[in-house]
């Protein structure tokens, strides 16, 4: 089952790598971050890049969520794993199907690409297609949408990578 674990913005990274030092694979099964690819103009040139799709959390695969919590406080800079009350919760499986939807076993959304047409988003390629429904915002210029979703019990409005190189009205 996924669990997510709040950790420092910014300290993502680290905290995995600690993580997969101090954790033992008996506890913990996969630990990742799943991340986006956006496009940046750098030096004039437009660049894939990747960044964070949730800042500020680590996702652990485990089997064993007591026993995670307590070699959690082994690592430097965490948090919490998201919970209610005192009882940890995993993702739904609605949820992780989700995520492993958009992102793969590789936990990498990459780019999607669509048109608009008279005045209606129609995505053509790319982990968005056929969930037109979600978008709530789309930058061109960016290069950028950003979808609504229900995650970890609550709504989150999530940053893609999209290109959207044809628009008539």
């Amino acid at each position: 089952m996924w669990y997510v674990v709040q950790v420092h913005t910014g300290k993502e990274e680290s905290i995995r790598v600690q993580c997969e030092k101090l954790l033992s694979e008996k506890v913990r099964l996969d630990i990742f971050i799943p991340r986006y690819e956006e496009k940046r103009k750098v030096n004039g040139e437009w660049q894939v890049c990747t960044k964070i799709l949730f800042p500020g959390y680590l996702f652990l695969d485990t089997e064993l969520p007591e026993e995670l919590f307590f070699a959690l406080w082994k690592v430097e800079g965490f948090t919490r794993i998201l919970g209610i009350g005192e009882e940890f919760v995993s993702l739904t499986e609605e949820e992780r199907a989700f995520l492993l939807r958009l992102g793969g076993n590789a936990h990498l959304v990459e780019m999607s690409e669509g048109i608009i047409e008279n005045s209606r988003l129609q995505i053509t390629a790319g982990p968005l297609c056929g969930m037109e429904g979600l978008v709530r915002k789309v930058d061109r210029h960016k290069r950028k949408a950003w979808i609504e979703v229900d995650l970890f019990g609550r709504k989150q409005l999530l940053e893609i990578g999209l290109e959207i190189p044809v628009k008539t009205l």
